[in-house]
């Protein structure tokens, strides 16, 4: 990718201007252009308003922004603070993204995302949205293994073959962990702590895990598939500073002002990445800590969604959402309105996932009713298939299904012969669990 042009300086744009046409500009340009809060690097391409130049174009729309900017306790490298504005994009993605995971109303899908995560079981959503976002987060920052090999090396807890293996296991290990996070308040040591569980063994210098780069460490950010510099970040000196302010701003202690917390979640985001307080890893840190403030502030759904899985499809547009919001003048309009999309999809991605899973199961249920299962073994599978993991007894076949202790013993013992259960003992009671694959081995049984 190229970097983006950098917007004309407003005050040199000015100058050049006669003042009847600066009111001209001001009077005939908004904010958005056609319902998009474009940056100079879009706009520039697009076809002024009949009677200006696209420069006077920018002047009129930049201007209109500056008045209507909230500026935040948060600094640039320059001391300036960063701002953004309630532009209706904004507004109207807050507005989705509580109605998707928040709890003022189901959203406006085919169903609400709460039923759909309640169809599917809880359990094996959330283990399998743990594994997608610690695998694709990971290979955001260059971990080149496959997600079926990662996944497999979760689910057997078998030990990483390499750095790329490590990463996503890190990965996985401190998503488990921020729900336990999301009950405490954001402070240094919990920022460190994360940190070390993302990098464990994976650092040049073990003694860089869980803490600050220091003036010796040269960190800057190159542009995706190129060796130009993207982004320098602050000076290592700063940020023991830097992090108290966003921490006293991730825990709502700044600005008085009420925030919305998704605001909160997504500056944050940015915020890590911009200081880049760690020689490696700040990527990962800076997406983990967006599920810690969202899991904090009351989206308990966030965690069966995969922010890093839409960011891999489009890395470019991640960087570009950083970049343009560094260089025209730190307006986070731009990420917060790149990340709303984001969650956004995620959310879609979700509702798809489960949707197309419940639509198989209740197929595969539909086609056993012509096996020879009977109507309790059918029911037992499609729970099963429902809510992976479960186990099943004796005593509680016989309980749902009105059945006496032989009958319900012969059930199970046929389902455990066709390889669909597996009989386990857990203590002084026998109990059956489905495996894994399930679905697949209901489809080699119903093409046998």
């Amino acid at each position: 990718m190229k970097l983006p042009m950098a917007p004309p300086d407003l005050v040199q744009l000015q100058r050049t201007l006669r003042p009847e046409r600066v009111g001209e500009a001001m009077r005939r340009a908004s904010m958005l252009v056609d319902g998009k809060y474009l940056h100079w690097d879009n706009l520039r391409h697009r076809q002024p308003p009949e009677g200006l130049t696209v420069e006077e174009w920018w002047f009129g729309t930049r201007f209109s922004r500056m008045f209507a900017r909230e500026q935040l306790p948060l600094l640039d490298k320059a001391g300036h603070p960063f701002s953004f504005v309630y532009a209706s994009p904004i507004r109207e993605g807050l507005h989705r993204v509580d109605q998707s995971l928040g709890t003022t109303g189901p959203a406006p899908r085919s169903a609400p995302v709460q039923d759909l995560v309640d169809s599917h079981g809880k359990k094996y959503l959330l283990a399998n949205s743990l594994m997608e976002e610690a695998i694709r987060s990971s290979q955001l920052e260059g971990a080149s293994t496959t997600r079926a090999k990662a996944k497999d090396m979760i689910r057997a807890r078998r030990p990483p073959e390499d750095k790329s293996e490590r990463m996503i296991l890190n990965n996985y290990a401190a998503m488990e962990r921020i729900e336990q996070l999301a009950a405490q308040r954001l402070s240094p040591d919990v920022v460190f702590e994360l940190h070390r569980l993302l990098t464990d063994g994976t650092l040049d210098d073990a003694s860089k895990a869980g803490a600050f780069r220091v003036a010796g460490d040269d960190v800057v950010v190159e542009l995706l598939n190129s060796t130009e510099t993207a982004h320098t970040p602050p000076a290592a000196e700063e940020l023991a500073e830097r992090m108290l302010r966003l921490l006293a701003f991730a825990n709502g202690e700044t600005p008085a002002e009420w925030l919305h917390p998704v605001l909160r979640a997504v500056i944050l985001h940015f915020m890590i990445g911009y200081d880049h307080p760690f020689v490696d890893g700040n990527g990962r840190v800076a997406r983990a800590l967006f599920y810690w403030a969202m899991l904090r502030h009351g989206y308990p759904l966030t965690k069966f969604l995969s922010i890093s899985r839409v960011l891999r499809e489009a890395p470019a547009q991640y960087a570009r959402a950083y970049l343009y919001t560094e260089t025209d003048g730190s307006d986070l309009t731009y990420f917060i309105d790149h990340q709303i999309q984001v969650i956004d999809r995620s959310v879609e991605a979700l509702a798809e996932y489960v949707t197309q899973k419940v639509s198989a199961t209740r197929q595969i249920e539909e086609e056993l009713r012509s096996s020879s299962l009977n109507h309790r073994q059918i029911a037992l599978l499609g729970h099963a298939l429902r809510h992976p993991g479960f186990e099943y007894t004796v005593g509680s076949h016989e309980t749902s299904h009105g059945v006496v202790n032989n009958t319900a013993r012969a059930d199970l013992a046929e389902l455990v012969d066709l390889g669909l259960l597996f009989k386990s003992r857990a203590g002084r009671r026998h109990v059956f669990i489905a495996p894994r694959d399930l679905e697949e081995r209901l489809r080699r049984l119903r093409s046998n």
